[in-house]
């Protein structure tokens, strides 16, 4: 059922800040556009009229609704809270903190996206932002030569990802540390563009893959 609902909503186009996020989060949540405006209390078409048309301007009954439907909230449908660092949320009466096994772990680095690299540097650890794939189990990335990111290989490095549900104050975060190295096989190269699932947001020349391979992964999970 989850992945015929996901193999729809892969069909239906998005257009507009809002929209984009209804759909992503719609998406998340394995949701089609009927379901969700059925659990919203609104037709089908009205849903799609908000994805699609990038001027769509409901009220605040409706961002209410779908946001309540959804599990999160009207500012992070509109795009309130972009700026914003992730976590101002409260936290919950009585969290939990669980820590995740590798199998977990290796499941929630696959979904892929964006992820924190910490390397070495002449005047101390730095911490960037890279776009990821995994493949064979390995976290890889494309960045510039002469880029910070470049500066993983050849090194021990620490790879993190997470997720932050702020309407629910709960998410996860998964470690990485291992040796990180440059690709410089051309095969290999054009393996990994064929499988990997990211690119750089920057653009530019970035023809310099890095693989890390894990020599340890951990992982842990705040609910509530």
């Amino acid at each position: 059922m989850a992945e015929r609902a996901r193999a729809r909503t892969a069909t239906e186009a998005p257009s507009g800040d809002l929209g984009r996020r209804l759909a992503a989060r719609r998406a998340r949540l394995g949701l089609t556009r009927q379901q969700t405006a059925a659990r919203a209390g609104m037709a089908a078409g009205y849903l799609a009229y908000l994805e699609e048309q990038p001027g769509a301007a409901p009220g605040t009954g409706v961002l209410s609704r779908l946001a309540e439907v959804l599990q999160t909230t009207v500012t992070e449908l509109t795009g309130g809270a972009v700026d914003l660092p992730p976590g101002p949320g409260r936290a919950v009466r009585e969290p939990r903190i669980t820590e995740l096994g590798p199998g977990e772990c290796q499941a929630l680095l696959g979904t892929h996206g964006v992820g924190r690299l910490a390397v070495p540097t002449a005047t101390g650890p730095v911490i960037v932002p890279v776009n990821y794939s995994v493949v064979d189990g390995a976290v890889v990335f494309r960045t510039a030569r002469d880029a910070t990111p470049s500066l993983a290989a050849g090194g021990q490095v620490a790879f993190e990802v997470d997720r932050i549900d702020d309407a629910f104050s709960r998410g996860w975060s998964v470690l990485v540390r291992g040796a990180a190295h440059a690709v410089t096989d051309p095969r290999e190269q054009s393996r990994l563009s064929e499988r990997a699932h990211s690119t750089p947001w920057v653009g530019g020349a970035r023809d310099l893959w890095v693989r890390i391979e894990p020599g340890s992964i951990t992982g842990r999970r705040i609910t509530a």
